[in-house]
């Protein structure tokens, strides 16, 4: 049984080389609790700072509510009260294989969406059984080329950026499974 809410009707979006990023990093856990850390513990391994957060220093949390149509959020207090922002919303649930959500900065237009999938298997490493994860980052093909969001960037450049973003939120998650 799946448990998607894609609809099988719309297109595939063409993928592109400048489209997407792709990284992988392996995990020395299983995939159950590699995808139990990626979604129930993002708060203790997604990094902190305005490069990561939209929360000033250490205030928020980023939350991934655990369902198809659950919310990927951050939320945080200031002095105008409490503020979310959803960056996304669960597009794809298979535990502990597969997570799909689509991804949106605070910055884009309503029309303007990305879409990220996790990927959790099984791998062999010295001391047992890991978990490869690959994020596959898509969709900036949609995404205007002035957009803020591309900071100056084109092609290959802009992708390597947002490469290098997820490379150290999985370097993040990789300390936090070594626990």
């Amino acid at each position: 049984m799946s448990n998607t809410a894609l609809d099988d009707a719309a297109p595939e979006r063409p993928t592109l080389a400048s489209d997407q990023a792709i990284v992988t990093i392996t995990v020395a856990v299983e995939p159950k609790e590699a995808f139990r850390l990626f979604t129930e513990e993002i708060e203790s391994w997604w990094r902190r700072g305005p490069r990561f957060r939209h929360a000033a220093g250490d205030s928020g949390i980023i939350c991934l509510e655990p369902r198809i149509g659950g919310r990927v959020f951050e939320s945080f207090t200031t002095t105008a009260g409490e503020t979310i922002i959803e960056i996304g919303q669960v597009k794809i649930w298979e535990p502990p294989s597969r997570l799909m959500f689509n991804w949106r900065a605070a910055n884009f237009a309503s029309t303007d969406s990305t879409e990220v999938e996790v990927l959790f298997q099984a791998a062999r490493i010295s001391n047992g059984t890991g978990t490869r994860v690959t994020v596959v980052h898509r969709g900036w093909a949609g995404i205007r080329s002035d957009h803020p969001a591309r900071h100056g960037l084109q092609g290959a450049a802009f992708i390597r950026m947002i490469g290098l973003w997820w490379g150290d939120q999985m370097g993040t998650l990789r300390l936090r499974s070594a626990r």
